[in-house]
């Protein structure tokens, strides 16, 4: 005769058996939260990372503060070519703290500037010959703050054009956009 015995485990206490179940809610939630987060993390930055400009944006007044710049420019010219050094010198930060560089040599203030375009280019003997700006790029660093490089020639009487490059640190004042540092190097 044969008898089929069935081999019973021994069954856990009841507060063990829920403890471990617990314990295995807790294990998949944590699981599922992480899934969770990877794939919020990737809904939201990944669109972001696709819509960031490979260049820092310019101030939203980029195209109008460019324009103002250069009317500024452009006055400077048509003074210089009328022979107007004051209406030039318009385009310049009217303060001691103004900088202009020119070779070894630094002028600070801009009675001090205006005194040294008025020797070179007005002095006895001397003209001023016609001014052209070119190769004009504006950077906006702000919208306050602009870095502008370019080429400056003057066309003497004689034939001559002298001429090099330049470049301008201009701040929006109260008053419009101003040369507050002008670097000019002579070819």
């Amino acid at each position: 005769m044969q008898v089929n015995a069935v081999v019973r485990r021994p069954r856990l206490p009841e507060a063990y058996r829920k403890t471990l179940n617990i314990q295995a809610q807790n294990r998949l939630l944590r699981l599922t939260m992480r899934a969770m987060n990877r794939y919020w993390i990737a809904i939201l930055i990944v669109p972001f990372l696709l819509a960031t400009p490979s260049q820092p944006p310019q101030p939203k007044s980029a195209p109008q503060a460019e324009e103002d710049i250069r009317h500024v420019l452009a006055d400077q010219v048509e003074a210089w070519n009328k022979g107007n050094l004051e209406g030039f010198m318009h385009g310049y930060w009217r303060s001691p703290e103004l900088t202009f560089f020119s070779g070894a040599t630094i002028t600070q203030g801009w009675e001090p500037t205006f005194d040294r375009y008025k020797r070179r280019y007005q002095g006895e003997g001397k003209e001023m010959g016609k001014l052209d700006f070119s190769d004009l790029k504006i950077d906006l660093l702000s919208p306050k703050v602009a870095v502008v490089t370019g080429k400056w020639e003057l066309t003497m009487s004689d034939g001559k054009k002298p001429g090099g490059l330049f470049t301008l640190i201009v701040k929006r004042m109260p008053a419009g956009w101003r040369i507050v540092h002008d670097h000019t190097s002579g070819g």
